[in-house]
C-alpha cells in the first residue's frame, strides 16, 4: 500500500462513516472535513455543495467549481486558485467567479469555459485542454478528459470539451473527476492518493461504474460527490462504499443541505 511507502496520516474532523447534513455556515464553523498530511504539507478538504469544494494546500487555497454565490464561501479562506472543469451551471457560475476572483487570484479553466468568462476575468484566466499541463507554483495541474462514454449520454459531456484534473503536491496526487464516465485516461491513472469522483444519472455514471473505476485505478482515498440528481438519478454514496470495499478508503462529505436537489 502507498500509505507505508509515503508515510502520510489522515485525521478527520468529522466521522467518515456517515453523511452529516448541516447548513454550510455550521459546517465551516465546525471545521468539517479531512486533513491529509503529505510530504509537501497538510491538505484540508472542505466540501461545500454538490460539485463545489475547497482545498487548503501548501501551495495556497484552491476553489474547485465554485457556484451559488460568494456567501457560500464566506467562512472559508479566500482562494489563491480557482479551477473550473466545465460550463454547466452546477460547475460554472460567472457571478460567483467575479465575486471571488480578487487581485492575485489565479484561474484555470477548460477552453470552452474560458470563452464564456466575463471579459475582466478572461484577461487573466488561463485555459488548458485535455492532455495539457499548467502550474500553480510548484504544483503541476494536468487536464485529462472528462466525458460521457455511453452512447445515449454523449450529448451531456462530449469528447474533447471538459476537463478532469490531476494535481501533484510533491508525491501526493489529487484527482478531480469533473463530470465524466470512466475513460481510458481515468482508468490508467497511477498513484492517486486522493480522488473526488462524480456519480449521478443521466449526466455522469452510476455508483457501480464509479466503483468499478476505483477498483481499476485504486486511489488511496476517494470522496463520492455530485451524486444527487433529478428523476431518480441520485446515486447512494453508502452503496458506492460497499461496492468499493477494500479497493480504496471512502470518505464522506457534507455535500447537500436539507432540500437541495
Amino acid at each position: 500500500m502507498r500509505q507505508t511507502r509515503r508515510s502520510f496520516l489522515v485525521t478527520a474532523a468529522a466521522s467518515a462513516s456517515a453523511v452529516t447534513v448541516l447548513p454550510f455556515a455550521a459546517r465551516a464553523e465546525a471545521h468539517m472535513g479531512d486533513t491529509f498530511e503529505t510530504d509537501a504539507g497538510p491538505i484540508t478538504v472542505h466540501p461545500v455543495a454538490h460539485a463545489s469544494f475547497v482545498m487548503e494546500t501548501p501551495a495556497g487555497v484552491i476553489y474547485v467549481d465554485p457556484v451559488g454565490g460568494a456567501e457560500k464561501f464566506a467562512d472559508l479562506p479566500a482562494p489563491a486558485l480557482i479551477l473550473i472543469t466545465h460550463e454547466h451551471g452546477d460547475h460554472f457560475d460567472p457571478e460567483t467567479l467575479t465575486a471571488l476572483a480578487g487581485d492575485g487570484v489565479e484561474m484555470i479553466t477548460n477552453p470552452a469555459v474560458h470563452e464564456k468568462l466575463p471579459e475582466e476575468l478572461k484577461a487573466t484566466a488561463r485555459q488548458i485542454g485535455n492532455g495539457e499541463r499548467d502550474m500553480f507554483g510548484d504544483v503541476s495541474i494536468d487536464a485529462i478528459p472528462a466525458q460521457n462514454t455511453t452512447e445515449e449520454r454523449m450529448n451531456y459531456h462530449p469528447p474533447g470539451r471538459d476537463n478532469g484534473y490531476v494535481l501533484a503536491f510533491g508525491d501526493f496526487k489529487v484527482y478531480i473527476s469533473g463530470d465524466t464516465e470512466p475513460t481510458p485516461e481515468m482508468l490508467a491513472l497511477e498513484d492517486i492518493d486522493l480522488c473526488f469522483l462524480c456519480m449521478n444519472l443521466p449526466f455522469t455514471m452510476t455508483a457501480e461504474q464509479a466503483a468499478e473505476a476505483v477498483a481499476e485505478f485504486k486511489p488511496t482515498y476517494v470522496y463520492p460527490y455530485h451524486y444527487r440528481g433529478q428523476d431518480g438519478g441520485t446515486q447512494d454514496p453508502e452503496h458506492f462504499a460497499e461496492l468499493v470495499g477494500a479497493a480504496s478508503e471512502v470518505r464522506m462529505g457534507d455535500w447537500y443541505a436539507p432540500g437541495e436537489l
